[in-house]
């Protein structure tokens, strides 16, 4: 079944060859298919392009598909194209004449739009909750190792003194603007497409404001024509979002691969969250850091694959924008898997103490030298040259937390504020579920 089908048999592999993975990818749109059909079909009602005997049935059918699809047992035909055209399929079956009304005032164009935005913003939203899991953890733990001094480096150099408890704390506050962005690219998502039909409008009294109000999103999408325009994007705000969660996990993840090597020794972990060599007994290696790196810097190409799919296409429909659903897909899936993972091993580090009484990182200490000759009146350049002369032999006292008393310095991590920060930039994640949603729908049946 085709539904631009005009009773020529089209070529086989034609139709296979531009399906691509559509039949699949299409099973993640299944319900929100049925719940954006649903809308549509109340507004339908309401404008008087069906009547109410109508409406009822076809929301009960809907009902019926979107139960069936969460169990599993809703699948896309071989010889259809896609969820809407299977949804349209079982409606005229089940309902002849009138199931044959589904599709009136729409396009697949803005069908699938409708379709991408309310899945995508409930993956933003899930993802959200994912990384506030992260981003608490990682919080938690610069509380618990505070007090436990670090050698912070510059050009891979053994520079000034840190602590766990700020490293831990800097990848926090990284999460929370990556949070930020997320919200943008949420804020620029939730919008109503449904009704721009194939780009420019449908003749039919169709009232969008309505299906925006049922649909949960905060408006319109008002110019029809922008409607085709948006695909990209969105895709790309929410690509350069994901890309950012990914740069976070990638450096973190570095950090962590260098902190475990036998020459650092900072951090461990059990014995069963390692692997091993099959040829060197020795060997601890950290591959689940390694993959979460080289699948977040995967991760970080997205929005560049994104704009070279999109830069040269002319406005309007362009098939070409079937491609970005499978590739926004399943970057949402490495995100979330990456995240899910690291959180498993962050549960079982080990934090090495007393790293600092290495003799190694003696001279970590004198920039804090150079403060001590300052606060004595000494001119900050004159007593660096001071101190430059005495770091070929000098050993220099160790500074401690109290001596750090500035926003954001290891005496004052200010993790509350972040926290502060964090969880004000997370009260825009809250859509209801397709459930919730379909639930609301049902109500009106009568």
């Amino acid at each position: 079944m085709k539904l631009w089908e005009k009773g020529i048999n089209p070529e086989p592999a034609i139709i296979e060859f531009t399906a691509g993975r559509d039949r699949k990818t299409d099973l993640n749109l299944t319900k929100w298919d049925i719940i954006g059909s649903m809308a549509h079909v109340i507004m339908l009602q309401e404008v008087g392009i069906i009547i109410e005997n109508e409406k009822n049935e076809m929301l009960k059918t809907l009902h019926s598909l979107f139960l069936l699809a969460e169990d599993g047992g809703l699948v896309i035909e071989k010889d259809i194209e896609d969820i809407h055209s299977q949804i349209e399929k079982e409606m005229s079956s089940i309902l002849g004449t009138t199931g044959k009304k589904i599709h009136t005032g729409r396009s697949r164009n803005d069908q699938v739009l409708v379709d991408i935005r309310l899945f995508t913003r409930e993956e933003i939203d899930k993802l959200a909750q994912i990384i506030q899991k992260l981003f608490t953890k990682i919080q938690s733990l610069s509380e618990q190792y505070s007090e436990v001094l670090l050698p912070g480096y510059t050009h891979m150099q053994p520079a000034m003194v840190s602590s766990f408890g700020l490293w831990f704390g800097s990848y926090a506050e990284c999460l929370a603007d990556d949070i930020l962005l997320l919200a943008g690219a949420r804020e620029l998502n939730n919008r109503n497409p449904l009704g721009t039909a194939a780009g420019y409008g449908t003749t039919l009294p169709i009232n969008r404001k309505r299906t925006t109000e049922l649909l949960e999103f905060d408006d319109l999408l008002y110019n029809s024509a922008y409607a085709s325009l948006s695909r990209g994007k969105v895709e790309l705000a929410i690509a350069s979002a994901l890309a950012s969660v990914a740069q976070t996990l990638s450096r973190f993840s570095m950090d962590i691969c260098i902190y475990m090597t036998s020459e650092f020794r900072f951090i461990d972990f059990p014995d069963e969250y390692v692997t091993g060599s099959s040829i060197m007994p020795q060997k601890k290696n950290p591959d689940v850091f390694e993959l979460i790196r080289a699948r977040s810097n995967m991760i970080q190409t997205l929005p560049n694959q994104v704009a070279m799919l999109t830069s040269n296409l002319q406005s309007g429909y362009n098939r070409d924008l079937q491609l970005l659903k499978q590739m926004i897909f399943d970057a949402f899936g490495d995100v979330k898997e990456c995240i899910e993972i690291m959180f498993l091993m962050l549960n079982n580090i080990k934090i090495r103490k007393n790293i600092t009484d290495n003799p190694l990182y003696n001279n970590i200490f004198s920039a804090e030298e150079v403060n001590r000759l300052v606060k004595q009146g000494i001119p900050f350049r004159d007593a660096y040259k001071a101190v430059s002369e005495m770091v070929k032999n000098s050993p220099f006292s160790k500074t401690t937390l109290s001596d750090y008393i500035h926003e954001g310095s290891i005496g004052k991590l200010c993790n509350n504020e972040i926290s502060a920060i964090f969880n004000k930039r997370m009260n825009c994640f809250k859509s209801r579920s397709a459930a919730e949603i379909e639930a609301k729908m049902m109500q009106y049946v009568k």
